[in-house]
């Protein structure tokens, strides 16, 4: 077996967790259709969600005193679909965008033969984007929707699967307890929509973090080129230095691989100066290894705007979205069943959370009231005042 396949395998290994998951999922669903005392059925999910759609569109306006977009539609998207999805929210520079796609649908796929082609025809790619498409996918069972380009998607093999999987293991009589979990079933669809009707609204954040991301993958492509065409010596000599684990000579592209993704900014940056580095306005790097690698430290310098940027967009995204569900649906007694019945929490423990976003959007709202939403929209936080939430209010 060549390199190319060792780290297509290595790839789908790293997402054993998640395939064994769906897998397990399958497994229970078919378990339930094989009890025939398992007579109950669950609304279809399209039309369920298409009721709950305008009832959250409604409370969103409210909220935030800002329209759910018209054009934004439902959709609903199985799971290799939903992996493909996350590919394209990957938002690689445009000469990259194929080869993303590729690499997702064959990752979804688990076509070990297409990714070792893919790694084989450009590695720099597929060093970059493979840590992508393990973070990204990774996450998908935990997933129950998504937004991109004025369409909100659904997980429906994760949210069709759960309360036929809850209300079985649950046991007999199924009748007496099917309005319990079907309430739950019901939250979990008014959260979802309702977090991703936020995201519908966000459109200059939106804008702002893809040009941001387009940004640190394009750094990233540029390291990875660096790093692949060091000499063995160096090579070898940053592996010792860097401590890494011993790779033979015969796979030189495993060497490399190592050192890129140890020297990746995502990863190198942030484990040596700490999450704080989010704030900095300049980094610093270990001499030898800047004598090593000369173009290091200006890479580096250049991946620290971007990657601000996009922290502190999407965590403001995020917590918006946080937000407004806590608030609108805090008394919503499906809410509270998806909770206690889906989530294994409840609401006071759902509530006391703590996210930087969340946790900013709060204070932001707690001065601004309604307007904060369109206030966030247009003025977004650095990442200094996403920590400090007094400094973005001085400002706005």
């Amino acid at each position: 077996m060549g390199e190319y396949e060792e780290f297509a395998l290595a790839l789908i290994d790293q997402l054993s967790v998640e395939i064994n998951e769906e897998r397990e999922i399958t497994a229970q669903i078919s378990k339930v259709g094989q009890d025939q005392a398992f007579k109950v059925r669950f609304e279809e999910i399209d039309l369920l969600a298409n009721k709950i759609f305008p009832v959250m569109a409604q409370k969103v306006l409210d909220f935030t005193g800002i329209s759910v977009p018209s054009e934004t539609k439902i959709e609903l998207l199985d799971l290799v679909e939903l992996k493909n999805l996350k590919g394209k929210k990957v938002f690689p520079p445009s000469e990259s965008v194929s080869f993303v796609d590729e690499l997702f649908t064959n990752v979804a796929l688990e076509k070990i033969d297409a990714i070792a082609d893919l790694a084989k025809r450009d590695t720099v790619k597929f060093l970059v984007y493979s840590t992508y498409a393990k973070s990204y996918i990774s996450k998908i069972s935990t997933t129950y929707g998504d937004y991109l380009d004025s369409r909100i998607f659904l997980n429906k093999f994760v949210l069709s699967s759960y309360p036929q999987i809850i209300l079985h293991k649950q046991g007999q009589p199924y009748e007496e307890k099917f309005d319990y979990v079907n309430s739950g079933y019901v939250g979990a669809l008014k959260m979802t929509i309702l977090e991703e009707q936020i995201h519908a609204i966000q459109t200059n954040l939106h804008a702002i973090n893809r040009k941001a991301l387009v940004e640190v993958n394009e750094i990233n492509e540029e390291l990875a080129r660096i790093i692949l065409a060091l000499d063995d010596t160096t090579i070898t000599k940053l592996s010792e230095y860097l401590q890494l684990p011993e790779v033979p000579e015969e796979f030189p592209l495993a060497r490399r691989a190592n050192l890129f993704f140890v020297l990746n900014p995502d990863t190198f940056i942030v484990r040596v100066l700490g999450p704080d580095v989010m704030t900095y306005t300049k980094v610093t790097i270990d001499p030898k290894i800047s004598e090593m690698i000369p173009q290091l430290l200006d890479i580096y310098q250049r991946w620290l705007k971007p990657i601000q940027i996009h922290h502190a967009a999407f965590s403001t995204m995020e917590g918006m979205a946080e937000f407004a569900v806590q608030n609108i649906l805090k008394d919503d007694k499906d809410f509270q069943n998806y909770l206690i019945n889906y989530a294994h929490t409840d609401i006071t423990a759902y509530q006391i959370r703590k996210s930087m976003g969340k946790d900013f959007t709060e204070a932001i709202f707690s001065k601004h009231g309604s307007d904060t939403y369109r206030i966030l929209i247009n003025n977004p936080p650095t990442t200094r005042e996403l920590k400090n939430p007094n400094i973005y209010l001085q400002r706005v």
